[in-house]
């Protein structure tokens, strides 16, 4: 059965239709302009070899955003890290440090 993509009482100024006959709507905001620093993020211990990786995420952004918070991350604290997917991990047990870093710079954690 074929859904309809109108209803009785919709708003029909801001919606139109492309060439296959899909719904497009000019007021839904795309998941784009959701700004990144607004996701909470969260820490994660782990002990590799006997050494402590403080691991930070998950950080919903482009590679490009991830490496310039990595970067920023690493200068401020004197430690090593890389980018696992969309978690950053740390060399090091740095998690209060890391979160007063990242709250200067408009990130949120959950608390």
């Amino acid at each position: 059965m074929k859904n309809n993509l109108f209803e009785i009482g919709a708003k029909l100024e801001n919606m139109t239709s492309d060439k296959n006959g899909r719904l497009i709507t000019k007021d839904i905001p795309n998941n784009d302009s959701i700004q990144t620093h607004q996701q909470p993020l969260v820490f994660k211990r782990e002990k590799r070899n006997g050494k402590v990786v403080t691991i930070v995420g998950r950080f919903m952004c482009d590679d490009e955003e991830k490496k310039k918070v990595l970067k920023l991350l690493k200068s401020k604290l004197g430690c090593g890290g890389t980018i696992d997917n969309e978690w950053l991990e740390l060399q090091g047990e740095l998690q209060e440090k890391i979160k007063e870093v990242l709250i200067k710079n408009g990130w949120k954690f959950r608390k």
